[in-house]
């Protein structure tokens, strides 16, 4: 068979529909408006495969800095698998951030292998956790004295530094669109200097059959205010809620456990070049796989 090649091209507002409908497909359970936001945080970075008026697949290449970038969000749809189109999006996205030092993604236990080719490395497993919550739990309060701040009563600067410090690399804009989503809700741990030591979102998500809930970010300096937060995040909103907890944080399992969180996932997070210096032990949560 003589394969057809691929029209890529940036994705645009009429593409979101189609691929978070496919993202939800595939059980990565996207979060209201994430795709969008995906597109508003690199615009030359998130891209569709086109066969004439047809879409076939798409993938995000996201360059965070000019010195670190994150792989995600690569799908060919089930009907055209096999002809080469994946290989054709994945070789767009890598010429994207091909002079950049580090590149990241998140691999399915079956596409290890395959990314080892290219020269990705695995870094640590990253585990996906659901929780059935009741909703009912009413969290405590800090020991601390910190203040449990909502939505727009957050010092967004003292969140974007407590962020960057944790992060593989600073991500301003895209944390500002994250944190100020409309779609569910936002907390943190300021102190009376206005000094973050903890944050979190939960948002509404679309599972392969039904809504729930994800949880990510989540990052806090101690498990205590992780927990305090998880549970205040938790609090008022029933249902399914998953959380994406990266395996370089040895604290996050024992934690998750406690809560009544059990694994029901598992992915590699995987580096081309020199992985990023700064630690995840105060990462709970990740945004999410997509773009890290």
């Amino acid at each position: 068979m003589a394969y057809r090649t691929l029209q890529i091209r940036p994705l645009e507002r009429g593409d979101i529909s189609a691929v978070t409908t496919w993202a939800r497909q595939e059980g990565f359970a996207p979060g209201s408006g994430d795709v969008a936001i995906y597109r508003q945080t690199d615009r030359q970075g998130i891209w569709v495969g086109w066969l004439g008026r047809e879409r076939v697949g798409c993938i995000t290449g996201v360059r965070y800095t000019s010195a670190y970038g994150f792989l995600g969000l690569y799908l060919v749809q089930p009907q055209w698998r096999g002809h080469g189109y994946g290989l054709q999006l994945w070789r767009h996205a890598l010429d994207h951030l091909d002079d950049l030092p580090c590149i990241g993604l998140e691999a399915a236990s079956d596409r290890v292998a395959d990314y080892a080719g290219w020269g990705f490395v695995p870094a640590s497993p990253t585990t996906r956790w659901q929780v059935i919550s009741d909703g009912q739990d009413s969290p405590t309060a800090s020991s601390e004295g910190w203040k449990l701040l909502e939505g727009d009563a957050i010092p967004e600067q003292a969140v974007q530094a407590f962020d960057a410090q944790r992060e593989p690399s600073p991500r301003p804009h895209f944390l500002r669109q994250w944190l100020h989503h409309p779609a569910g809700t936002v907390l943190a741990l300021i102190d009376a200097a206005g000094a973050c030591h903890g944050f979190g979102r939960i948002r509404p998500c679309l599972l392969p059959r039904g809504e729930g809930w994800r949880i990510g970010p989540l990052m806090a300096e101690t498990p205590q205010a992780a927990s305090l937060l998880l549970q205040s995040l938790l609090h008022r909103h029933p249902g399914v809620v998953l959380i994406d907890a990266p395996g370089a944080n040895t604290g996050a399992a024992s934690l998750l456990e406690g809560l009544g969180f059990r694994p029901v996932g598992t992915t590699l997070r995987m580096y081309r070049g020199e992985a990023p210096a700064v630690s995840l032990r105060d990462v709970y949560g990740l945004a999410c796989l997509e773009l890290g």
